[in-house]
């Protein structure tokens, strides 16, 4: 019997039929926004917190802006487990101990999730600029494979050294040229983005919260245990059962005259 191999398992095409590829594309689209989104809000925060903070408003700001990286690492921690795949959960480090504004502030500061999701928005900046490379390829690519739809037509690909870098599609061997070079790179476009994601999938699971234990790992020791234990006795039963047999043997063959005979 002949398994059916799912189209999404294909070497190098199956990145077209997978869904998560779209799913990681929704996720870089949105970080673009986003990282510039953060960016701006910490600068601001940072540095008029450090500015004001010899008349004590900036230490409200500062504190206010580690609380909104609270904030912001739980909309990150939703995306990634709707986008990404993960099932992260919300970390429960902060400590109920004491009461006051200050042992409030202290239990946030004293957190380790609030520093682990300040960074992992520090370097969501790093993956918003990566996530351009695959969406540009993109941008370029698709137009390409529709050439003989829509030639003559003039190609452009960015600019270098302050010119444009064009390609003139005026006939149908061109146009026809157009679509094997407009699918490669819609394939390297669409595995750059599943790169770009999955790094951005471990950066979430190390400093966004915990996933749950897939299995129990106990198990296998306690039966490991259980059949070492049993060993023992089993051993025992059988030369039990062997030195019964031979006492057994015993009298028969004194019993038995043609034996000895």
């Amino acid at each position: 019997m002949v398994s059916r191999v799912s189209p999404s398992d294909l070497p190098v095409v199956g990145v077209v039929a997978d869904g998560r590829t779209y799913r990681n594309l929704v996720y870089l689209l949105l970080a673009i926004p986003l990282g510039f989104a953060y960016s701006a809000f910490f600068t601001f925060g940072i540095a008029f917190g450090l500015v004001l903070s010899v008349v004590l408003v900036g230490l409200v700001i500062l504190f206010a802006t580690l609380i909104g990286s609270r904030l912001l690492a739980g909309v990150e921690r939703w995306l990634a487990n709707a986008l990404l795949g993960t099932d992260l959960r919300r970390p429960d480090d902060l400590d109920d101990g004491g009461s006051g504004a200050l042992a409030g502030v202290r239990k946030y500061v004293d957190a380790p999730s609030t520093w682990q999701g300040l960074g992992f928005l520090t370097l969501k900046f790093w993956v918003t600029l990566f996530a351009f490379v695959p969406i540009f390829a993109l941008v370029n690519a698709l137009p390409l494979i529709a050439a003989p739809l829509r030639y003559p037509y003039v190609a452009t690909f960015g600019e270098s050294n302050g010119e444009p870098v064009t390609w003139a599609i005026d006939t149908l061997p061109e146009a026809a040229l157009a679509v094997p070079v407009g699918i490669v790179g819609v394939l390297i476009a669409l595995h750059v983005t599943n790169a770009v994601a999955y790094a951005a999938r471990q950066m979430a699971i190390a400093l966004l919260g915990e996933q749950p234990p897939t299995g129990d790992a106990s198990s296998e020791p306690r039966q490991e245990k259980a059949q070492d234990a049993s060993s023992p006795t089993d051993e025992s039963s059988v030369r039990d059962t062997s030195s019964s047999t031979g006492e057994s043997a015993g009298p028969d063959e004194d019993s038995d005259p043609e034996s000895r005979s």
